[in-house]
């Protein structure tokens, strides 16, 4: 380490960072108006200028290597005389009369250095149209952190410098307000700004936070940390944690600002029991009492098969945990599932038969060391967006990408071969890339020989599958596809991510097997910069499933014949043998009257499921649903039996689990509201008002994971006190263990070689034809989440008010159709009515929307039709018509 002199005191100080970093690490104060540690220091500003020993004049410490030596002043007479000037020319441009606030940085450099500003007011950009953001650039210092932010952590480019000079002004790109801009509204530049020329709306409106806690982000599967600032026991913002491992200080619109849902109007706080008068309010003792009594009578009637239960992909670890334990000790039934079914139990199933462990191979932190990415049926920069900039910013930065989606994604814009595919046409198309690969000598040979299996037989497989060949079922050319293959496979080390562009499909499973096929074919497993990534859609829809909300695994995702004796060690109590049921297969089950009861935790299923009029049929004949979440979604309202209260993520404590294995904390931030309850608690009160109590004494979420910790070796290593600061990676088998970054990179754990998958390519039955000319494909946008349940409650509903239908302008002028104008579609199994808007993202005959709106309930549409091997429905396919509606006489 270099010896340095700071203000005449010596130091040994890490080597590789700056003089700035020097001082902070002491502790040592200056003003650094220009700089932000997530941006490449520029020192314009001069603030934090120091006195060099050997220097004529001051240097700048956040661009000034630190290296053996030196010999510093931070505050000498000219260093502080500098500042003073430069502070002091600032504020001859800043409104004279502007209250000073201790939370905006430039605010507290002139209190300190006792500077006025006495600046007029300008003509310059105003904007208070955003739900979010407050601009007012009069009080802009030119410091280009908006600039800077938005280009090299956000990559959106929005806010830019117009004209030179004294006339420079920062703006948008376009139009006359953000809302007509390109910008996606994370809130980077408000967050970085120091002058407060871009502001917080509600740190505006209801005063600076007085407390702020360290959780965890309750939207995607990305597994942001933030900081919730409080006032007056409501969320007012949330702001990025800096050394956050995923989020590296950044969040999305969704994570920073969509957060009020935890104090809406509607949310429903006491217990409520559906009468012959509608619903009335009871207590947690009378809402108990009538669930047990009714399972109990159910039980005694059916049996354990009759009575299915539902875990939460928005509910803690711990919370899921005790979802599966009520089903298997309470009811005594495998019937326990969760929205995984849905979404992403093809990723675990594909990865855990082909790899042996059915998680992401690798880390978010690989996007940095990956030279190459390929990006299947996934949208990141919408759906996971701290990702997607991530992986923007290294295609920036050079990196080669490949992106195979039906539509025109943002990052197909970035993209070198862009795979515009058909729905449903995964397979034959991954395939065709196999071929290409072999056919070109580009598969890894060494890795083949020595870490695979059933080559020769693959080979064989898709030599049929010529690029021509699957151009031909794809709609795409068979030179991308070469193209594709050729960047794949060549560029060292590649990155594989997929979405549920991949799993909803007739052959999800197959799907994302085919993928597995490519990464074992190029030696992309078990390295840096490598591996087969889902994107889990949900906050906690990784551990939910693997908590053994799935009715053939435990905790762990441990399968029952194998992990029984262990669980029944630590339970006191016998887990069910009987197989159990999916979600699906409930429903199913529902219908046939067979399916008695259903307790649906967080999860909205009959506004979620496809083909609604199918799901009503079950959920109608239920005798007993109980619903419970922070609202009266769709589900209870048509057809629940009881409402138990639940609280938010804000409200309580536990763990989520990320898409990349990590277990992070959540923190409670705010009172409970009302009379509602954190869901491990309902959920324990209920057992024991069944006559369990014994088997769930729990007086704390640390207390119930301690015992996740005893049945789940892989997890045993993460406990509360390690994960306190950051967050753990499974497996991680002692308290010594450092976590897991990336998998296989010896072996597999069905053994040291992995067996390519021998997938046939089968059509989906969904195709369209003279009554159904158009393919529609369904996904989520950034600005609202799922179901809506959150996000229709927040301003994110002006940013996104409804779902909109997508369709290229030549199919709009084949049927007269103008922007916005609403149509009705409808399939084989109903009809939705929505406004259009005229894409250039869509190819002719192929439709798109997304699902966010009840008023519009797009999944009165979408197909029945699921996945061969776990029965995820079939989302991204359902054939459609458009029929114009009467429109308004103007």
């Amino acid at each position: 380490m270099p010896q340095v002199a700071i203000n005449n005191q010596e130091h040994d100080i890490p080597t590789g960072g700056s003089v700035l970093d020097a001082l902070r690490l002491l502790g040592i104060e200056v003003p650094t108006l220009c700089h932000d540690d997530r941006l490449r220091p520029t020192g314009a500003c001069r603030l934090c200028s120091v006195e060099l020993e050997g220097q004529d004049r001051l240097v700048a410490a956040c661009t000034t290597p630190l290296t053996e030596g030196m010999r510093i002043q931070t505050h000498s007479v000219a260093a502080e005389a500098d500042r003073r000037t430069n502070l002091t020319l600032l504020a001859q441009s800043y409104p004279a009369g502007e209250p000073l606030e201790d939370h905006v940085e430039f605010h507290r450099y002139l209190r300190q250095y006792g500077i006025t500003p006495s600046g007029t007011p300008a003509a310059s950009f105003k904007d208070n149209m955003h739900p979010y953001l407050k601009v007012d650039m009069g009080k802009c210092v030119h410091c280009y952190r908006c600039i800077r932010i938005c280009d090299e952590l956000q990559g959106q480019f929005v806010w830019r410098a117009w004209n030179r000079g004294d006339k420079t002004e920062i703006r948008p790109d376009k139009g006359l307000s953000l809302m007509e801009s390109s910008c996606v509204s994370c809130g980077a530049c408000a967050d970085t700004c120091p002058s407060g020329a871009i502001e917080d709306k509600l740190v505006v409106e209801k005063g600076v936070p007085t407390s702020w806690t360290r959780t965890t982000c309750p939207y995607c599967g990305t597994g942001c940390e933030m900081e919730v600032g409080v006032r007056d026991n409501e969320v007012v913002v949330a702001r990025p944690v800096m050394d956050a491992p995923v989020s590296k200080g950044h969040l999305c619109v969704k994570g920073r600002y969509a957060h009020r849902f935890a104090h809406a109007k509607d949310r429903v706080t006491s217990p409520q029991i559906r009468t012959d008068n509608g619903w009335k309010a009871v207590t947690w003792d009378e809402v108990y009492e009538h669930i047990g009594q009714r399972l109990m009578n159910i039980l005694a009637e059916s049996g354990p098969s009759s009575i299915g239960v539902l875990g939460s992909s928005r509910a803690t670890n711990e919370e899921n945990y005790l979802a599966q334990k009520f089903a298997r000790v309470v009811l005594g039934s495998n019937n326990v599932d969760c929205c995984a079914r849905v979404c992403h139990a093809p990723s675990a199933a594909a990865l855990k038969a082909t790899l042996g462990t059915g998680a992401s191979t690798n880390s978010f932190d690989d996007i940095e060391i990956a030279k190459g990415f390929l990006v299947c049926g996934a949208n990141p920069t919408e759906n996971h967006p701290i990702v997607g900039a991530r992986i923007k910013q290294a295609v920036l930065h050079g990196a080669k990408l490949v992106v195979v989606d039906p539509r025109v994604i943002e990052l197909a814009r970035y993209a070198d071969v862009h795979l515009q595919i058909k729905p449903g046409t995964n397979v034959p198309v991954f395939h065709a890339m196999a071929h290409a690969i072999i056919e070109s000598g580009d598969c890894d040979e060494e890795f083949v020989a020595s870490r695979t299996s059933d080559f020769e037989q693959f080979r064989a497989l898709v030599s049929e599958w010529t690029p021509e060949r699957a151009a031909e079922v794809a709609g795409v050319s068979a030179e991308d596809i070469r193209r594709a293959a050729t960047i794949y496979a060549q560029t060292k080390p590649s990155m594989i991510f997929h979405g549920l562009g991949m799993t909803e499909h007739m052959q999800g499973t197959e799907g994302v097997r085919c993928l597995v096929n490519l990464a074992l074919l190029t030696g992309n497993l078990g390295k840096p910069g490598s591996g087969e990534n889902p994107l889990r859609g949900q906050n906690n829809v990784q551990g939910s499933a693997h908590m053994g909300c799935e009715p053939s695994n435990l905790a762990g995702f441990t399968p029952i014949e194998t992990g029984a004796e262990l669980v029944e060690s630590v339970w006191g109590a016998p887990v069910p043998r009987e197989p159990g049921m999916n979600w699906m297969k409930m429903l199913d089950a529902a219908q046939a009257g067979t399916l008695r009861a259903l307790y649906a935790i967080g999860y909205d299923v009959y506004f979620s499921n496809p083909n609604a009029a199918e799901t009503a049929k079950g959920l109608r004949n239920l005798d007993l649903l109980i619903v419970q979440d922070m609202f009266m979604n769709e589900t209870a309202r048509e057809f629940a039996h009881v409402f138990l209260p639940a609280c938010s993520s804000y409200e309580k404590d536990g763990t989520f689990m990320n898409s990349e294995r990590r277990v992070q904390r959540v923190r409670q931030c705010i009172p409970t509201i009302g009379d509602s309850k954190a869901d491990w608690e309902i959920i324990g009160e209920l057992a024991t008002h069944m006559g369990f109590g014994r088997h769930f004494t729990y007086n704390s979420p640390e207390q119930i994971w301690k015992e996740v910790q005893s049945v789940w070796k892989a997890g045993s290593g993460i406990s509360y006190d390690r994960i306190e600061k950051s967050g753990l990676q499974w497996p991680c088998l002692d308290q010594d263990h450092p976590g897991t970054t990336r998998l296989h990179g010896k072996s597999f754990p069905i053994g040291d070689r992995a067996a390519f998958s021998m997938i046939e390519y089968i059509a989906t039955p969904e195709q369209t034809n003279g009554d159904f000319p158009f393919l529609l494909n369904t996904g989520r946008t950034l600005m609202q989440f799922n179901a809506g349940t959150m996000t229709n409650r927040t301003g994110n509903e002006q940013l996104h008010p409804t779902d909109v239908l997508e369709i290229c302008a030549e199919d709009a002028e084949a049927l007269n159709l103008t922007e916005g104008e609403r149509v009705q579609i409808t399939s084989r199994y109903g009809s939705a009515t929505l406004p259009i808007r005229i894409s250039t993202t869509i190819r002719r005959h192929e439709l798109f929307t997304t699902f966010h709106d009840p008023k519009v309930f797009l999944n009165r549409v979408t197909s029945n039709h699921r996945d061969r091997v776990v029965g995820a429905p079939e989302y991204k396919v359902t054939a459609v018509r458009i029929e114009r509606l009467p429109q308004p006489v103007t």
